[in-house]
């Protein structure tokens, strides 16, 4: 499972060597190497070494490819079908290094499913781009949603034209893991919506099947970038449905006098990603409002409205319910139901290496007020299964360690992130002072080497600098260097071998150190400014 082998090695590892939790350490697995203690690279004295626990599982939802090697992708959607949940990605694979010079490049869209949301299994490729004979390029696997309809598969998704739109496609499969084949033609020509503010107006379709009080069945289709659309399918679900009957396709402000409306009033600066919704009981039956999830502004945050129905298009705002990412310009949500919860899936660039052209996939639980209103609510490393820890120094008043508080910016040239402040009392929010441990960057098979990630500020790690240094930095590069600088020894604590001390990767005999209120690199002298407990 791509999510688990990691974690899987460290528990054989953890079972191998006969482990016990060290007394003291707040019940989280600091766990002394009982068979292997090995002198570390220091200044201090023989210190020994101790494995961290690592966390379970954590965002993003998928790392690696079957080989193991790493994978991006994006515009993330979900289908839930029975008592299985399919997560639809494109493959990002752009290869710039840069972001200003980047380019989407998605040749395909990949598959992976789950009956727990937390080990989740490759499907494959369910659609290659080169298939479908009306699209301008075979890199442009735009935004899609796989909807079931009389047990057939369909997935919508949008894609460049031979004129140089953006238009809306339309494949069939028998099973939700394809293969998708397209139907020839577009199921919606870009030069068909009005107005036309650009040629990508017409991108990220989402659809919505459901059966009316007076037991008409109706099948939306919505989607759009700056403009947002919505028309019915036909039964076929690969046609749209001619609202006005005068036997064409015209596009409008109203189903009076068209078939594909153009709905704006309430939906507040809206960017594109839509994605409808509605809440069920425990029979699943909906009931209440409908919700349009979006992308808001630029950079991306997240945001939703809501309407008594979907044809009127009388939306009214809820609220901005994510701002944007710590590591990618765009995002896109999809939230379904399973197993009595709603589950928001959105993604971020958080991978080494990832931006807004190489994205992944994360996953968090939504939570409803008794209005129905939804609350903001922060990026998660944990995820749904993961742990969170706090790092409580052992000298003085025995404070957290925290990285600055902030709203991620909505300007580009703010990123990446690469010089956040890491101390105490620094943080606004309790989140503020979470770090997740993962696998070592610099070796993921060496079970004494850590990475420290921020929780709510995914993709940033704690990074030592050649200066003596010590920030909160994204991997931007994927590099060895920065692999070594984003990674640390753990050691049993210098002051106190209840508590831990991390050791640079990149400068060995250097510590994890607070002074003055900073978190810097030391030789480890004041042993208690260089020794955490970790709760």
């Amino acid at each position: 499972m791509f999510t688990d082998r990691t974690t899987k090695r460290w528990r054989g590892s953890w079972k191998r060597q006969s482990a016990r939790k060290i007394p003291g350490m707040y019940g989280y697995g600091i766990v002394a190497a009982s068979l292997v203690m090995a002198a570390g690279l220091t200044g201090c004295g023989e210190a020994k070494e101790v494995a961290l626990a690592r966390t379970e599982s954590s965002n993003p939802i998928v790392k690696t490819d079957d080989g193991g090697e790493r994978i991006y992708g994006g515009d993330p959607s979900v289908l839930v079908d029975g008592d299985t949940v399919y997560l639809y990605t494109g493959h990002d694979a752009s290869t710039d290094e840069q972001v200003a010079n980047s380019v989407y490049e998605i040749p395909e869209y990949l598959c992976y499913s789950s009956t727990d949301l937390v080990n989740w299994k490759s499907e494959g490729t369910v659609m290659t781009m080169d298939t479908v004979d009306w699209a301008k390029d075979d890199v442009s696997a735009w935004a899609s949603q796989v909807m079931k309809y009389n047990d057939k598969y369909y997935l919508y998704y949008c894609s460049w034209d031979k004129s140089g739109k953006q238009s809306i496609g339309v494949a069939v499969a028998d099973s939700p893991t394809g293969t998708f084949v397209d139907i020839g033609e577009p199921l919606v020509r870009g030069s068909v919506t009005k107005p036309q503010l650009s040629t990508f107006n017409d991108i990220d379709p989402t659809a919505w099947v459901e059966t009316d009080e007076n037991g008409e069945e109706h099948r939306y289709l919505a989607w759009g970038n700056g403009m947002f659309f919505m028309c019915e399918l036909n039964e076929d679900m690969i046609s749209v449905k001619d609202m006005n009957g005068d036997g064409e396709i015209t596009s409008g402000t109203s189903f009076d006098d068209a078939d594909i409306m153009y709905q704006k009033g309430g939906i507040e600066n809206y960017t594109e990603a839509p994605w409808l919704y509605r809440r069920s009981d425990e029979l699943g039956n909906y009931y209440g409002d409908y919700y349009l999830f979006y992308a808001y502004g630029w950079r991306e945050c997240m945001a939703y409205a809501t309407a008594p129905d979907l044809t009127s298009g009388d939306w009214t705002f809820g609220n901005v319910i994510m701002y944007p990412t710590s590591t990618s310009n765009t995002n896109h949500m999809a939230v379904f139901d399973f197993k009595g919860k709603t589950y928001f899936v959105y993604h971020n660039g958080s991978l080494p290496g990832g931006n807004g052209y190489r994205r992944s996939a994360c996953i968090t639980e939504l939570h409803f007020n008794d209005d129905g209103s939804i609350d903001y609510f922060e990026e998660t490393t944990a995820g749904l299964a993961g742990t969170a820890v706090t790092l409580q120094s052992a000298a003085g008043d025995g404070a957290l360690l925290s990285h600055e508080g902030f709203v991620n910016s909505s300007a580009d040239v703010d990123y990446p992130m690469k010089n956040v402040k890491v101390g105490t009392g620094l943080g606004d929010l309790s989140t503020d002072e979470k770090w997740v441990l993962c696998d070592g960057k610099a070796d993921a098979s060496n079970e004494y080497y850590v990475s420290i990630q921020s929780e709510n500020k995914s993709g940033l790690y704690l990074t030592a600098q050649t200066d003596g240094t010590v920030v909160l930095a994204q991997d931007v590069d994927a590099a060895e260097e920065t692999a070594q600088a984003q990674t640390f020894h753990t050691m049993e604590g210098l002051s106190d071998k209840k508590g831990v001390s991390f050791e640079s990767v990149l400068m060995p005999g250097q510590y994890l150190t607070l002074q003055d209120g900073k978190l810097v690199l030391t030789d480890g002298s004041d042993k208690k400014a260089a020794t955490f407990y970790l709760n």
